[in-house]
């Protein structure tokens, strides 16, 4: 998990590139996981599998570069705690991509700031911060002419278009409010821990989790045919390459923590959902995503 404390830096070009590179590879991930769930694989198995070979790959790093971390016994508490929100989190979102447009999902996901902004006050009484109050609105409005919550896009009007996207959009918030109470707890329980060693663990304990809950249901459900196994196993390492990156390389390019350019993400999985699974968007509702995203990643350029 990266702290959503570090600073802005000036970054390199070739930080620049891998940061969109990374970008695209994240939303390459969520595009990949609807082609394996419209082809067997449910949310459970998605995430179990992507987290057990990101677990495997990031602890075999950890190793190898003799990672030493001294943990306190609140630091055991809090990792068994972010390492469940994380499962949840993780299922949710995946819940999100399956039933809306993959770019929508994450766009109402990319509302995660607020929501860190939220629990920072709840649980450590920081205040918002005024950019925060300010671009609120503004994200709001853009989810809205995104999502065309109002059905004019869609000419459903309003009831049919929430009937459509409801559950979506709710499963979107949740891990949205999910992801900004993790990245909260990281930054002041656990940001003292090696961010190598605090995901490998966080890996693992979102494997456990998922594949305990998959032992208790019907197991795990598996491809029902090819294009679901090329998902399944696109999705894996699109993940598992990014997330390793996340905390391995990026350091080594003078990349520290949370980047503002990790924010095109939703932008980057609108343009692939739109040829490879056919989800495209109204004008309006471009708009309405480039306002959540010029919004988040001017949260994330400003001085602090």
């Amino acid at each position: 998990m990266s702290s959503p404390s570090a600073k802005t830096a000036a970054l390199s070009p070739q930080a620049f590139a891998t940061l969109l590179l990374l970008a695209c590879m994240m939303a390459g991930n969520h595009v990949a996981a609807r082609i394996a769930m419209d082809h067997g694989v449910d949310v459970i198995t998605a995430v179990a599998v992507r987290s057990a070979v990101t677990a495997g790959v990031v602890a075999l790093i950890v190793v190898a570069l003799r990672v030493r971390v001294q943990m306190t016994r609140r630091h055991v508490l809090m990792m068994g705690l972010i390492g469940t929100l994380v499962a949840l989190q993780s299922a949710w979102l995946y819940s999100s991509v399956a039933r809306l447009p993959v770019g929508l999902a994450l766009l109402a996901f990319n509302a995660y700031p607020l929501w860190a902004a939220f629990w920072a006050w709840t649980l450590y009484r920081h205040r918002p911060e005024r950019a925060v109050l300010v671009a609120m609105p503004v994200i709001l409005f853009g989810l809205a002419l995104a999502l065309d919550v109002v059905g004019a896009t869609s000419g459903l009007g309003a009831q049919g278009q929430w009937a459509r996207i409801g559950a979506g959009a709710a499963f979107a918030t949740a891990a949205a409010a999910t992801f900004g109470l993790i990245l909260v707890l990281t930054q002041h329980e656990v940001a003292v821990l090696d961010g190598r060693f605090r995901s490998a663990l966080t890996m693992g304990i979102v494997a456990v989790l998922t594949f305990a809950v998959a032992g208790t249901q019907t197991g795990l459900h598996l491809p029902d045919a090819p294009a679901g196994w090329w998902g399944l196993a696109a999705l894996t390492v699109l993940y598992g390459t990014g997330f390793t990156v996340m905390f391995t390389l990026l350091p080594k390019l003078g990349v520290v923590g949370s980047s503002p350019i990790m924010n095109v993400e939703p932008v980057a999985a609108l343009l692939l959902a739109w040829p490879i699974l056919g989800q495209a968007m109204a004008p309006v509702q471009w708009l309405g995503a480039l306002l959540v995203v010029g919004a988040v990643m001017v949260l994330g350029l400003r001085k602090r």
